[in-house]
């Protein structure tokens, strides 16, 4: 069963940067996507990006294209979401998931992380 950890949350000045790291530990880690999602207050999570665990493939959200980069260290079985450039409404609670494959669609991961809060604020 796999078990992911988000963290590197926090208030961050517009314009800023933030780094969310997604620690995954676990038995039988059959990882091949790893995916990033928010959900800011009173609206619907949605997709941020995505990288496949061999890190030849990415994918992301036209809102974050050009400031936010995917990336992953095999070694450490974790996935990192660098933020530049952030704007008040990047406002969300970040979640890190896992799926069998690249996609945008939350019912393909079946793995999530308890979230973290990023607060973009001046």
């Amino acid at each position: 069963q796999v078990h992911l950890v988000e963290s590197g949350g926090g208030l961050v000045q517009p314009g800023g940067s933030l780094r969310l790291s997604c620690a995954a530990s676990g038995s039988g880690l059959s990882i091949n996507a790893m995916g990033w999602f928010r959900q800011a207050p009173g609206k619907e999570r949605e997709f941020v990006a995505a990288i496949t665990w061999s890190g030849d493939s990415t994918s992301y959200a036209d809102s974050v294209k050009g400031r936010f980069t995917v990336s992953r260290d095999n070694a450490k079985n974790t996935v990192y979401l660098q933020m530049n450039s952030l704007k008040p409404e990047d406002t969300a609670v970040y979640y890190c998931a896992a799926a069998r494959f690249l996609t945008q669609f939350q019912s393909s991961y079946g793995t999530w992380g308890q979230g973290t809060q990023v607060t973009v604020s001046s």
